[in-house]
C-alpha cells in the first residue's frame, strides 16, 4: 500500500499546513491510539524538541489519545532517543515523539517509537493510517485517558548515558563544548558530560521556541568550530534540534562527520573484542570510510539513506553499529535507535581508552572529496532511464577504476535528482559531476 502521511521519520510538514494541522494531529493521536493499544498498559509517552508548535501539537495528540482510551505521560522537551529509552522503561504502548529533528522552527512532526523503543514497522504505520480513514469515536467517558507529567524524565535519561560510558574511565582533565543547537538536549547534554568529569562550556542553551538550529547545532557547526578554537578547548561537540544527530570538531577546528565518528567507534570495538560484525553505512556514505574499514578487516555494507534502513540492514545482519554521515549512530550495544549524546559518549571511550586525543583517533581515514549536485526536473519525467545520462554514468565509472564512486538518486521530498561523485581527486571529481548532472539536465 502506498502511504498517504508516513514518510522515512513520521508525519513531517509545516505547521499549519496540512498534515501539521491540530485537527489532524488530534485525529492521528486517536487512530495510533486505537492501533496501539495492545499490551494493556493504555499508556504512551509523548516528548518534544523546543519548537514553539510543540504546545500546540502535544495538546491535540493528548486530547486524541484520551478519546482512543489511552493515558498521555507528557515529558516536554527530551531528545528523541530519550523517549524511546523511556518508552520501554515505563512498559508504555508506544512512544511519540514531536519533533521536526533539524528542520528550521517553522516546521513540525509526529514520529512513533514501539513497546521496544524501536520505530514502528511498516505494517503498523499503514494501520495507523487506515485507522486515519474512519469516524473518530470517543470512548465512554468513563474509559477516556487522564494526563500526566513526568517530572524527573530528564534525571532519568541523563543516569541512562552516563551508563554507557565505561564506569572505570573518566572526563576528568577534558575541556569541551557543547553545542545543544537550542534544541531537546539543552538541559541535558552538558549534565551528562560534566557529571562525568569534563569542564563543559555550554552553547545553544537558551531555546525560546524560534531559534532551534538556527546557525547552531550539528547543522551549523562553524559556531561550534569558533567556539572550540577561542577557548582553546580539546573537542566540541554539537547536536541537531531533537538529539538524534551529532558533528564533532577536534582541537584544530576540523569538523568530524558521521562517517569518521562511525570509524572511530568500530575501530575501538574491534581493539577491545566487542566488535559484533561489521559496520553498516549509507549509499552516501563516504568511500574513504569503506577503505579504512576494510584496512581492518571490518565487513561493511550499505543500505538506503534514512537511519530506518540502517537499523534494518543491522537487525538483518546481526551487526551492532551503523550510521550515516549525517551524525546518525546507532550503537545497538548501547540502545535501540540513534542517539547523539550515547554517540558521543562512545567516541569519548575510545579517546580515554586509546589515550589519544580526537585529532589522532582519527587520523587513521582518510576522507575522498565527494561533489554532490541536485539537478530539478518534471514530474512525470525520469532522467534515470535515460540513454544519455547511462552512458555518461558508465564512462565515469570507468575512469574511477575502481578508486571512486557514483550515485544518482531521485529526492524523496522535491523533483531532483541528486548527483553523486566521489574519487581521490576533488578537480576530476567536480568535473565528473558537472559532466553527469549536464546530462541529466538535456535529457528532458
Amino acid at each position: 500500500m502506498a502511504r498517504k502521511y508516513f514518510g522515512t521519520d513520521g508525519v513531517r510538514g509545516k505547521v499549519g499546513e496540512y498534515p501539521i494541522t491540530p485537527d489532524f494531529v488530534m485525529k492521528l493521536g486517536w487512530a495510533a491510539g486505537k492501533v496501539l493499544s495492545k499490551k494493556g498498559t493504555k499508556k504512551v509517552l509523548i516528548g518534544k524538541d523546543t519548537r514553539i508548535s510543540g504546545y500546540m501539537l502535544e495538546s491535540a495528540l493528548e486530547a486524541g489519545l484520551s478519546a482512543a482510551g489511552l493515558k498521555a505521560i507528557l515529558m516536554g522537551p527530551m531528545p528523541t532517543p530519550a523517549v524511546a529509552y523511556l518508552t520501554r522503561t515505563f512498559r508504555a504502548e508506544a512512544g511519540i515523539v514531536i519533533s521536526a529533528s533539524h528542520n528550521p522552527y517553522y516546521d513540525n512532526g509526529i514520529k512513533f517509537f514501539s513497546a521496544d523503543g524501536t520505530k514502528l514497522p511498516d505494517e503498523v504505520e499503514l494501520a495507523i493510517e487506515a485507522e486515519l480513514d474512519n469516524e473518530l469515536k470517543c470512548v465512554e467517558s468513563a474509559e477516556l485517558g487522564k494526563a500526566v507529567r513526568i517530572e524527573d524524565a530528564a534525571g532519568r535519561y541523563i543516569e541512562f548515558c552516563k551508563s554507557t560510558f565505561p564506569s572505570n574511565l573518566s572526563l576528568e582533565g577534558l575541556k569541551m563544548v557543547v553545542d545543544c543547537g537550542h534544541g531537546a538536549t539543552y538541559h541535558i547534554a552538558p549534565s551528562v558530560f560534566r557529571e562525568l568529569g569534563a569542564e563543559v562550556i555550554a552553547m545553544g542553551c537558551s531555546p525560546d521556541g524560534l531559534n532551534i538550529n538556527d546557525g547552531v547545532g550539528s547543522t551549523a557547526p562553524d559556531a561550534l568550530v569558533a567556539k572550540v578554537l577561542e577557548s582553546k578547548a580539546d573537542l566540541g561537540i554539537a547536536f541537531d534540534g531533537d538529539g538524534d544527530r551529532l558533528v564533532m570538531v577536534d582541537s584544530t577546528g576540523y569538523i568530524i562527520d558521521g562517517d569518521e565518528i562511525l570509524y572511530i567507534i568500530a575501530r575501538d570495538a574491534l581493539r577491545n573484542g566487542r566488535l559484533k560484525g561489521g559496520v553498516v553505512g549509507t549509499l552516501m556514505a563516504n568511500m574513504g570510510l569503506e577503505l579504512a574499514l576494510q584496512t581492518l578487516g571490518i565487513p561493511f555494507a550499505r543500505a538506503k539513506v534514512g537511519d530506518r534502513y540502517v537499523l534494518e540492514m543491522l537487525n538483518e545482519k546481526g551487526w551492532r553499529i551503523g550510521g550515516e554521515n549525517s551524525g546518525h549512530i546507532i550503537c545497538l550495544d548501547q540502545t535501540t535507535t540513534g542517539d547523539g549524546i550515547v554517540a558521543a559518549l562512545q567516541v569519548l571511550t575510545a579517546m580515554r581508552s586509546a589515550e589519544m586525543p580526537l585529532a589522532k583517533l582519527r587520523s587513521g581515514m582518510s576522507k575522498f572529496p565527494q561533489i554532490l549536485i541536485n539537478v530539478r526536473f518534471s514530474e512525470g519525467e525520469d532522467p534515470l532511464t535515460s540513454e544519455a545520462v547511462l552512458t555518461e554514468v558508465a564512462a565515469v565509472e570507468q575512469e574511477l577504476a575502481g578508486r571512486g564512486r557514483v550515485l544518482l538518486r531521485k529526492s524523496g521530498t522535491e523533483p531532483l535528482i541528486r548527483v553523486m561523485v566521489e574519487g581521490e581527486h576533488e578537480a576530476q571529481v567536480r568535473d565528473m559531476a558537472e559532466r553527469i548532472a549536464q546530462r541529466v539536465k538535456s535529457a528532458f
